[in-house]
């Protein structure tokens, strides 16, 4: 089956969540342990993370889970154009000056832009304009991250040419159900592909932060003044240091969270705003949990009952473990419920998205 126009999937001025993977050239392992070469690349996974903190902190996009791998790496990004509307011209000439630096330091680093650098962009409209569409264009996030990378790698291997094996996927995520199942997907990879066995475990990946994070906040003030690098008291703000600050949180707090699209209160990342209706606790939980159905054998035992989010959801285990499990093979497209799938059109030709029986199938066993 072709592969659809990007255009009519991505609309930059909408807000929009998306699933995106991004593979090394023909398959080589030039994030880990490359078997042709022979030569480790795992320093790389360090790299990619980096600048997914650094871009969450730039862009009007939110990073809500991510997975790297030794040939590949999985983003769940949401658009966040409303964010770009409350910044003024200034920040906007900064945030992009930040992403694409005309100056960098001695350890390449980019430099705070100079006022000459920042009227270049805010006293032109045109430039404006552009501007403000890419810093919640997902398709330049990804456009910067995989030049960067590539750049970078092939500066260390002395070597010029592709690093990526063609463009992104990006498989937008309609309705809630498909935002949950693909985070867990997502979170869960390195298990699922017997790299690690518990959550705690998975290497770089959004899961592995949060859990250091609610690790840290159990922490009694001397205990974490005692871990300060420089053995000074740390900054006042505890969320700006928190080993997951750059990603989205997990909590919507439907109900008491404040309307609009709520700016961050730290410069870690785009908005504050959450992406599911649970806890961040919950949401370990159910990895926790379906990490265990998905690998037999592994220490401990499934809880009695259902999680809550399942029974709230309406998804019965079996129908969950499948999502989780095969997710990728069961949404080529465009990801969610295929009553809500159905209702959904391309942007530019209006034409209906195809959904895969095996998926139609799998929802109407739980019916």
């Amino acid at each position: 089956m072709a592969r659809s126009n990007r255009c009519e999937v991505m609309d930059p001025s909408e807000v929009q969540i998306f699933h995106i993977v991004s593979r090394t050239t023909r398959g080589c392992w030039l994030f880990g342990q490359d078997s042709i070469s022979g030569k480790n690349y795992d320093h790389r996974k360090v790299w990619i993370e980096e600048y997914l903190q650094h871009f969450a902190a730039c862009f009007a996009i939110d990073l809500l889970s991510f997975s790297i791998l030794s040939n590949h790496f999985h983003l769940v990004l949401r658009s966040r154009s409303d964010i770009v509307g409350t910044w003024d011209d200034t920040e906007v000439a900064r945030r992009w000056l930040m992403i694409c630096p005309e100056r960098k330091d001695d350890r390449g680093n980019p430099m705070t832009p100079s006022q000459a650098e920042l009227d270049r962009i805010r006293k032109s409209p045109e430039k404006l304009v552009e501007i403000r569409s890419r810093l919640s264009n997902l398709s330049w996030w990804m456009r910067l991250l995989n030049q960067q990378i590539a750049q970078r790698a092939n500066k260390e291997d002395d070597t010029t040419g592709h690093f990526f094996e063609q463009r992104f996927k990006a498989i937008p995520l309609v309705d809630e159900e498909a935002v949950l199942a693909c985070s867990v997907y997502v979170d869960l990879n390195l298990i699922r592909a017997c790299i690690a066995e518990t959550v705690e475990l998975s290497e770089h990946t959004s899961a592995q932060r949060r859990v250091e994070s609610i690790q840290a906040s159990q922490q009694t003030p001397r205990d974490d003044e005692k871990a300060s690098a420089d053995g000074e008291t740390q900054a006042a703000d505890p969320q700006a240091r928190r080993a997951d600050a750059f990603l989205s949180p997990v909590n919507l707090h439907e109900g008491t969270a404040p309307a609009g699209p709520q700016p961050s209160k730290t410069n870690a990342r785009c908005s504050d705003k959450g992406f599911l209706a649970m806890s961040e606790e919950e949401y370990l939980e159910l990895l926790d949990w379906s990490a265990r159905h998905l690998a037999p054998g592994k220490r401990g035992s499934t809880p009695e009952g259902h999680p809550p989010i399942l029974e709230r959801l309406g998804l019965s285990p079996t129908l969950w473990l499948s999502l989780v499990a095969d997710f990728g093979s069961l949404f080529s497209t465009i990801a969610g419920r295929p009553e809500h799938l159905d209702t959904e059109r391309t942007k530019q030709t209006g034409r209906r998205f195809y959904v895969p029986k095996q998926a139609r199938d799998l929802f109407g066993q739980a019916a």
